[in-house]
């Protein structure tokens, strides 16, 4: 059981019933698996640290509640924090107004060695910017190619890109939101902003397909991950990862044989 990259040319189903899995084997069997890869995860991004070739960007999107803090939090928390970064991206400031809409994303690519995980991204640039009517119509449309490319240029220098949509159904996700509304602390980060965009369900829709459809390459495919269920997300977001990770054949450097035999007669002597 593992996700496949989105194929642009199929066709892609967004209801309410693709947020679920009906293939999923009993929960104890899931997190048992979790389990096993989430230590591979943590030896290949330990590798990926000391090979310093490539760099690996995690972009997560999805509907208010669909869990892109829980998959950070259980996902690369099995990662080292010293070779790991997490970057959200609020409204843009000012000075990132002033710039294009991927000047401040660029900024935040992880370097090589490092996994970089973007908590929402340059997609809100075809999504929010969209759906409230921020810029035009032949503005955003434009976006897609320009993402593409961007997106190209940076595998093309060794950064590998992977892309999740955290897909929950409308009930589970009113579910969650009413826990933010009733726990202490929970309820601090709750915006009406939420709210709003509930709302606009349908209008996502449309933007959460197009977004797949348009920018789901084979550089940087996207991954449809169904989240209502927290553990069969962690489930699939951790198998992706560590399958793209081993296909890099990563190593460690060789150690300066000469310093080698240096540490050996000091240590021992």
């Amino acid at each position: 059981m593992q996700l496949e990259p989105v194929d642009a040319e199929a066709p892609i189903s967004l209801r309410d019933e693709d947020a679920k899995c009906e293939d999923t084997p009993r929960v104890s069997k899931i997190v048992k698996k979790t389990d096993k890869r989430l230590k591979r995860l943590t030896a290949l991004q330990s590798k990926l640290y000391g090979d310093g070739r490539y760099a690996l960007l995690v972009v997560l999107q999805g509907r208010d509640a669909a869990g892109k803090d829980g998959t950070i939090r259980t996902v690369f928390g099995a990662c080292n924090p010293q070779g790991c970064q997490v970057t959200s991206f609020k409204e843009p400031t000012p000075i990132e107004r002033r710039h294009d809409f991927l000047w401040r994303v660029h900024n935040a690519i992880p370097p090589r060695g490092m996994v970089g995980i973007f908590n929402r991204s340059h997609y809100e640039d075809v999504l929010a910017a969209r759906v409230h009517g921020t810029v035009g119509t032949p503005i955003w449309t434009s976006r897609y190619d320009q993402i593409n490319d961007f997106e190209r240029m940076l595998v093309q220098n060794n950064v590998i890109v992977l892309k999740f949509f955290l897909h929950v159904s409308r009930n589970v996700q009113r579910r969650r939101l009413l826990k933010r509304v009733e726990k202490s602390e929970k309820n601090w980060k709750f915006r009406e902003g939420d709210l709003d965009d509930r709302r606009q369900w349908d209008a996502y829709t449309d933007a959460y397909h197009d977004m797949l459809r348009r920018t789901s390459t084979k550089a940087a495919p996207w991954y449809l991950v169904p989240a209502d269920d927290k553990k069969v997300r962690n489930y699939f977001v951790t198998g992706v990862v560590v399958r793209a990770l081993r296909k890099l054949k990563l190593r460690y450097p060789d150690a300066d044989p000469n310093m080698l035999l240096k540490a050996e007669q000091i240590l021992t002597g």
